[in-house]
């Protein structure tokens, strides 16, 4: 079976790992702050703080910048639940910004729409995460641009784009945003088993992620609110979580960070072999990357015209019948049941239902080789054919 996404472990990584096993730290030693230090010099951020996910950064985040009960909270419909969670923990309201459907990223125009009619009503809101959906960023100068005229903080939801860049600045860079989130699954571009990471240039912001990491405990004088007792005390001054990445994970982190713009190479070029071989179907349409962007490919996905529902089921079905195991990013969020409660419905955004209507995820990681993205091209358009006659 040809995986969707796979992470690639050589012998250095399980050196790194195996080294870290035997060693007196695997856990709050020396590897996470190195891993730390690494992605920062790699993205050029002031600040990185890593996380035992993607979730808890983007959590973190929210917190970071004081959201809480009553505030609004915006993201996109396509994407993961995570997206949106995070800001439900802080019993913040959500609701959702449209996609374009070429791209599967926010649509600036109908964030634009959306933001003159919040205006309106009172009802802006005070966080905005886009999602750089498949690993291609989203328009951040002109969302900058946006939180800065209608006063809202700005959240990279960039779990799909580490290494990924916009306007030749890396994504995590934080040029147009408060803070930008990574995640580091071992489908992502590179992988710590588990775990995330939260970029800033931010010092308060970082500081306020870390304390939040660590149950809010700090052995630091400068943040403490009485004198220290001695070398072992410590003090609670906020109310944390224990949302640590522990130093194998980091050193694994160390490793691959190594590697990442060599990932980023492989999947550029392996992506451009599918859209050449996808010319010759004009049915089957690769999402656009902007002239502006340059995309970590995380996913590789096509929409297919003119397909039903069932048609799509039967396809991805005999795709991994055949040995391709194709997928589906996402399922609309607001779609989902817990949403429905909250009161979205169907019809809400119809961009990103459209989009779930037509898309599929084809494999896609830097050892893909290129007899395999043939085979997998080959197969799609005669099962697609197929379903046709």
């Amino acid at each position: 079976m040809i995986p969707y996404g796979k992470q690639h472990i050589d012998d250095e990584d399980i050196k790194a790992v195996v080294e870290t096993l035997i060693s007196d730290w695997l856990t709050q030693g020396p590897k996470v702050p190195l891993f730390e230090e690494a992605m920062s010099e790699y993205c050029g951020a002031r600040h990185a703080v890593a996380v035992n996910s993607a979730t808890s950064a983007l959590h973190l985040a929210c917190l970071a910048l004081s959201v809480g009960e009553g505030d609004r909270v915006w993201t996109s419909p396509n994407s993961f639940v995570a997206s949106s969670n995070c800001a439900l923990y802080c019993n913040a309201i959500v609701d959702f910004v449209d996609i374009d459907i070429e791209t599967g990223n926010m649509s600036i125009t109908e964030l634009e729409n959306k933001l003159r009619k919040a205006e309106g009503t009172n009802t802006l809101p005070k966080v905005l995460i886009p999602v750089h959906f498949a690993g291609q960023s989203c328009d951040m100068k002109s969302i900058a641009t946006l939180a800065s005229h209608y006063g809202f903080r700005v959240i990279e939801d960039a779990s799909h784009a580490v290494g990924a860049k916009y306007k030749n600045s890396l994504v995590g860079s934080c040029k147009y945003a408060d803070i930008c989130v990574f995640s580091f699954h071992p489908v992502k571009i590179i992988t710590t088993m588990e775990g995330g990471m939260a970029m800033t240039n931010d010092p308060a912001l970082a500081e306020s992620m870390r304390m939040g990491r660590s149950h809010g405990v700090t052995s630091a004088k400068e943040l403490m609110t009485k004198p220290s007792h001695g070398p072992w005390y410590y003090q609670q001054v906020s109310l944390g979580y224990n949302y640590r990445m522990n130093d194998i994970e980091g050193a694994l982190g160390v490793s691959q960070v190594k590697k990442l713009s060599v990932f980023i190479e492989k999947r550029n070029s392996i992506a451009k072999r599918y859209d050449e071989l996808f010319k010759s179907c004009p049915r089957i349409l690769p999402l656009i990357v902007s002239g502006q962007s340059y995309s970590s490919y995380h996913l590789y996905i096509v929409r297919i015209l003119d397909i039903s529902q069932e048609q799509k089921k039967t396809l991805i079905e005999r795709l991994r019948n055949a040995g391709i195991f194709a997928h589906l990013h996402y399922i609309p969020i607001h779609t989902q049941p817990y949403y429905e409660e909250l009161g979205f419905n169907a019809g809400d955004f119809p961009n990103a239902e459209q989009y779930y209507q037509q898309a599929i995820t084809l494999p896609m990681f830097p050892d893909l080789t290129s007899s395999q993205v043939e085979f997998i091209v080959d197969k799609l358009i005669t099962l697609l054919d197929e379903l046709d006659e």
